[in-house]
């Protein structure tokens, strides 16, 4: 017999925001309980806390309806963000020059688990 899976697993990619700023969101709801979570990023004065919030949305919704895991038990066990494809665009400079502006993408991965019992 399979083991239960206590583990669900959300993405989001090509976000149109710059990794570094996503990771501070990140950073703040990594460990967390959900509900803790999706407070932090209620209240958060980032940008970055929206498009984080609905990927916990998803990830929580993954949980309940694919693996039947209980809402309340749940925790966010990992929460990382790498590096999307850059847009790369160039701005007209003094004398003729031109400067590269990177417009980077991130992709947003959250995992939530039920909390093991001792």
């Amino acid at each position: 017999m399979a083991d239960k899976v206590t583990a669900a697993k959300a993405t989001a990619n090509n976000i149109r925001i710059a990794p570094r700023k996503v990771r501070l969101v990140a950073d703040m709801v990594r460990g967390q309980n959900v509900a803790d979570a999706i407070s932090t990023l209620r209240f958060a004065n980032r940008g970055a806390a929206k498009p984080v919030e609905t990927v916990l949305n998803s990830a929580i919704a993954n949980a309940e309806h694919n693996y039947d895991l209980n809402i309340e038990d749940l925790y966010v066990s990992e929460a990382y963000v790498n590096e999307g494809p850059t847009l790369k665009r160039f701005r007209p400079r003094a004398q003729g020059a031109a400067s590269a502006i990177n417009k980077r993408t991130s992709h947003i991965t959250i995992v939530v688990s039920e909390k093991e019992e001792a």
